[in-house]
């Protein structure tokens, strides 16, 4: 397995394919993993990387401040990439668009979906489900943390779980309670990771800077929050491109790949080769 120390991370990565880079960064629900028909799909016409982000999948989280955004530009210059096109879903979209601000020679294009926002407030609906997922953890149930994420993220506010493929919800609740036990090991001793860096001022505030092509997408499924996000972002980055996924909530490259690869291939074929 290709593992790099990255930032004093041991972090995990996979390449594959030829052409014109482009990056696929994972939500906070996953690990890489999340990006097996993309990775499997796009690398046919393109060279594609994936990595696990430090505390997910196959990467280490390690004691002490970092930066996910310096994170991913390290894996950068490790893998002689010196401009690609980012795909971040979720967590992996506020931390490509983070990157894009921080590194905007190096960005070519820009997917976000179902995407994060650094700056952005959550409603207090969706508040009080991360203040019941931290309780959860604290008193280590790790398996009704996962239920009420999957209940939160892969079913969305309109659906009831046994709506969404088995599956997809075995998959996801894998890669979760994985990322959960790697949280709480790491919590638990003497030195613990963290802070992590976050832009200051935040991306809210500074979305007329990204100057990349930019395609948003998200799912009809969504919570409302992140489809906020993606008006905020639709209206606030020049020129962006937004479509909704029908039939799919926060996990929409995996609920619906045909339709997301449809249409975010035919996005970077236009603007980034």
């Amino acid at each position: 397995m290709p593992l790099v120390e990255v930032n004093g991370a041991e972090t995990f990565y996979e390449v594959a394919g030829t052409g014109s880079p482009v990056v696929l960064l994972h939500s906070g629900l996953a690990d890489s993993r999340s990006w097996d028909p993309q990775f499997a799909s796009w690398s046919r016409e393109r060279l594609v990387v994936r990595y696990d982000l430090r505390g997910f999948g196959r990467s280490s989280l390690p004691p002490g401040p970092y930066s996910l955004v310096d994170d991913l530009r390290a894996l950068l210059d490790h893998l002689a990439i010196e401009r690609t096109a980012l795909a971040g879903l979720s967590l992996g979209g506020r931390v490509a668009l983070d990157f894009t601000l921080t590194h905007p020679d190096r960005v070519g294009a820009l997917v976000l979906a179902g995407s994060g926002l650094g700056g952005f407030e959550w409603s207090k609906e969706l508040a009080s489900v991360m203040g019941r997922e931290d309780d959860l953890l604290d008193a280590g149930d790790l398996d009704g943390a996962t239920e009420l994420m999957l209940e939160t993220w892969v079913a969305g506010p309109r659906r009831a779980l046994e709506d969404v493929d088995p599956g997809l919800r075995s998959t996801i609740a894998a890669m979760q309670r994985e990322a959960y036990e790697v949280l709480l090991r790491a919590y638990s001793g003497r030195e613990q990771p963290g802070p992590g860096a976050a832009l200051d001022p935040p991306a809210s505030d500074r979305l007329g800077e990204v100057r990349a092509p930019t395609l948003v997408l998200v799912g009809d499924e969504e919570v409302d929050d992140v489809v906020e996000i993606a008006e905020i972002l639709a209206h606030g980055i020049q020129g962006a491109e937004q479509a909704v996924i029908p039939g799919a909530a926060h996990m929409l490259n995996l609920e619906r790949p045909a339709d997301f690869d449809r249409r975010a291939l035919a996005f970077l074929d236009r603007v980034w080769r």
